[in-house]
């Protein structure tokens, strides 16, 4: 089993693994902050329970920062490993022909999502880590103790043109990258042509539907505020 994950297959098995993990994650952080277009209480409520249950704090919290890192930086890894074990450049071989430009260029959306997700944590999980654990503030209360803060925190981030601007080109990269991800994970794989191909249209809707929700609740936001 251990020489299975470390051979070429089983590395990119588990980083089909650890996409579909990331995607689990990704539906269900669309279904909370969805919400802050519809009920800005029923998304303090959700939020205010995802951050002080203590097994989403200190089980899953950490074991989704293990697949973020691990799902970068096995994806460089594997990046690095495919442009060295290529004899012939694309130069030379026309790849552009015979590859899309995704298929080439994952490791730049990979990039371009990695440094969204830097932004995003510095404009909402590192203050709440401050907030929680260094100031010691466990209630989610706003200040004056009337409501929880998390829609105002959410809607003061989308205020400015710029940040929105990132958001939505950050998405626009994450469709593209899901899109190619999704449908590559499965041209090795054993499953039928059928169910393959019911696969591939299942993660061509997610790619564009959940990124494109992203971007309708930034735009939203900022517009609305």
């Amino acid at each position: 089993m251990s020489k299975f994950f470390t051979s070429s297959i089983g590395r990119k098995y588990a980083m089909a693994l650890s996409a579909l993990f990331l995607m689990f994650f990704l539906l269900q952080h669309f279904a909370i902050n969805i919400l802050s277009v519809f009920s800005p209480n029923a998304f303090n409520e959700a939020s205010h329970f995802m951050g002080t249950f203590w097994a989403i704090q200190y089980v899953m919290q950490p074991i989704l920062i293990f697949g973020v890192m691990y799902h970068f930086i096995m994806g460089f890894i594997l990046e690095i490993k495919n442009r060295n074990a290529r004899v012939v450049k694309y130069a030379k071989n026309n790849g552009s022909a015979n590859s899309s430009w995704m298929s080439r260029n994952m490791i730049y959306s990979g990039l371009a999502i990695l440094g969204f997700l830097v932004l995003h944590f510095i404009d909402f999980w590192l203050p709440e880590i401050n907030t929680k654990y260094i100031q010691g503030d466990m209630s989610g209360l706003l200040a004056d103790g009337e409501g929880y803060r998390y829609y105002e925190e959410l809607t003061h981030k989308f205020v400015n043109p710029l940040r929105v601007g990132a958001y939505i080109l950050a998405f626009v990269f994450l469709s593209l990258h899901l899109m190619h991800g999704f449908s590559s994970a499965f041209q090795s794989s054993g499953v039928s042509s059928m169910r393959k191909e019911k696969l591939q249209a299942f993660g061509k809707a997610y790619a564009i539907i959940i990124p494109l929700g992203f971007i309708l609740i930034a735009l939203f936001h900022h517009f609305n505020h």
